[in-house]
């Protein structure tokens, strides 16, 4: 049997690079991923980290970082007690260009049957790249209330 995953594809009119920088820098994420920031040199083997409120949430190990086609890192929760003995899970995105739009696909997998963080990710990753989008096209992420995302203990 596979293990559950979560796989979600849009397309952005944006070039691959403005995308891969608005996936890896601070600045961009806190806009568009509820106030969170993404810390982490994107060298394969360095260590990543999602911070909110000044308090890491998430960490994980960069597994691959091609520069502006394909990024992968391992994700663990650290905050909430039930979450974080969950083992870690694998988030890649991949970014290909067509045109004036770019296809990007977030594949986030490795979660164990009946994972309470999959539940919460498949929730919030919509939310996330629906900001994404709307901050590359237009200038402005949504502004989504986190209690729109049905996570239970969010909002």
């Amino acid at each position: 049997m596979s293990r559950p995953e979560f796989v979600y594809v849009t397309y952005i009119e944006t070039t691959p690079e403005d995308l891969w920088d608005a996936l890896t820098s601070s600045e961009f994420t806190r806009r568009y991923w509820f106030g969170a920031e993404v810390r982490s040199d994107w060298k394969v083997g360095s260590s990543f980290a999602l911070i909110m409120d000044g308090q890491t949430t998430d960490e994980g190990e960069i597994l691959e970082a091609d520069r502006p086609r394909r990024l992968a890192y391992t994700f663990k929760h650290v905050l909430k007690e039930d979450l974080r003995k969950e083992p870690a899970s694998k988030v890649v995105f991949t970014i290909e260009p067509h045109g004036k739009v770019t296809k990007l696909t977030l594949t986030h997998d490795g979660f164990t049957e009946g994972s309470k963080f999959l539940d919460g990710t498949s929730k919030g990753w919509p939310a996330i790249l629906s900001n994404l989008k709307s901050l590359l096209e237009q200038g402005e992420a949504l502004t989504i209330p986190l209690s729109a995302l049905g996570i239970e203990g969010v909002g």
